[in-house]
């Protein structure tokens, strides 16, 4: 069964959250967010890649304050209220990881020079996964007291390939990682990434990843025939798609007909390689990353769940939608009713394609009384609407000596 969830938003929260709208297509520095008291900062936005002579990121000095639009469209404060990812460790496979990141000091573990990010990407998307909030920062990650294994895809200027990120996959399942989240999208699969693929299915690691490219900053500018990319493509991967804060694609953004989840992408805050102050930035890998935080909740508190089993929990409860929404409370708090006899079945593609297992979602205490308590007031309108009928027709009766009234030609 598919949990549904009320996703109205307070009108402040919605009036903050409207600012960050504009992040995907802004080709200027910075970009509005919310802050604290109502009020707005201009925050840098994120790169994904280096060009031209263009220095390494710098640590932002702007910070937003407000709760993100992102983690109240995900209920994360109900999600944390189960689950905080204690215990599991997230691979990030992108430009790196800094270790020298506040939000995720003592919690990072680097895969050669994985532990510098240059361009900061990597960094971004390991902070939407595992960042601890800063004094007078709301901002935190899904999974906030996951750990996070640093691993490149990519040269240190962004430039991702398939034999990169495929090596990436493997050194993150290599290092212990339960979860791994992948932010490149290639348009064809190799004998490379199959392989890597492979390897997580079999050591029982659940693969995220980017049904798309992240667009260019201002879209793609003309208008690409949707497809598959990979490794999201490949059977026994989690492939994600990024929405805004109405929960539509970007404008102009890449397309695919093979996304299983979407979550927020356009527009969201994140940190930087250093300091404590914010980016803000779009794409796929960013939805992948919020994903990845989602599997690492449900992996802290289901343990005894396979990968496979993460991933059909992670899709079967998420918000209905044309790609649907993923909804880490939900995921959390629902329990796959055959957990106990099937937690040792075997993952990968195999077992997705076995069938799915119930989810039901626990007891809700609260139905009973409030289903006993509408009683009398439903009885009070039946009384009303009886006495206003009886009004009409008595009167009517009586006038017509209870006959039919006759028909009007």
């Amino acid at each position: 069964m598919t949990a549904m969830h009320g996703r109205n938003l307070s009108r402040p929260a919605a009036g903050a959250l409207a600012l960050l709208l504009t992040a995907a297509l802004s080709g200027a520095g910075a970009v509005s967010a919310a802050a604290a008291g109502g009020n707005t900062v201009e925050l840098p936005v994120l790169r994904t890649k280096l060009t031209g002579n263009a220095g390494c990121t710098e640590g932002s000095g702007r910070q937003a304050t407000a709760v993100p639009w992102e983690q109240v469209s995900l209920q994360l404060g109900r999600a944390w209220q189960f689950a905080s990812g204690s215990g599991v460790k997230v691979g990030v496979v992108d430009t790196g990881v800094s270790t020298s990141a506040p939000a995720l000091k003592g919690r990072v573990t680097a895969v050669g020079g994985a532990g510098k990010d240059c361009v900061g990407h990597g960094t971004f998307v390991a902070g939407l996964i595992a960042a601890q909030s800063d004094k007078g920062v709301k901002f935190a990650g899904v999974a906030r007291r996951s750990a996070i294994v640093a691993v490149r895809g990519t040269d240190e200027r962004g430039v991702a390939t398939p034999g990169r990120v495929a090596s990436g996959i493997e050194a993150a399942v290599g290092a212990g990682a339960e979860v791994v989240t992948v932010s490149a999208a290639f348009p064809s699969d190799t004998a490379a990434l199959s392989s890597a693929v492979r390897l997580a299915a079999k050591k029982d690691v659940l693969l995220v990843a980017a049904a798309v490219p992240d667009s260019p900053t201002g879209g793609v500018g003309q208008e690409v025939p949707a497809r598959d990319y990979y490794p999201a493509a490949s059977d026994g991967v989690l492939s994600v798609l990024d929405v805004d804060v109405k929960g539509e694609r970007p404008t102009g953004a890449y397309t695919t007909g093979s996304a299983q989840l979407a979550a927020p992408g356009d527009g969201v805050v994140g940190i930087g390689p250093s300091k404590n102050g914010h980016y803000i930035g779009s794409g796929a890998s960013l939805a992948a990353g919020y994903v990845a935080g989602a599997a690492a909740l449900v992996r802290s508190a289901h343990p005894e769940l396979t990968a496979a089993q993460t991933a059909e929990l992670l899709r079967s409860s998420a918000y209905p939608d044309a790609v649907p929404r993923v909804d880490p409370y939900a995921a959390v708090t629902a329990v796959l009713a055959s957990a106990s006899t099937t937690a040792k079945a075997p993952a990968g593609p195999a077992a997705d394609k076995e069938s799915a297992a119930p989810v039901r979602m626990p007891e809700d205490r609260a139905a009973g009384p409030l289903r006993r308590a509408m009683w009398p007031t439903l009885a009070g309108v039946a009384v009303v609407v009886t006495v206003a009928w009886l009004a009409v027709i008595i009167p009517r009766g009586r006038r017509t000596g209870w006959r039919p009234s006759a028909r009007r030609p």
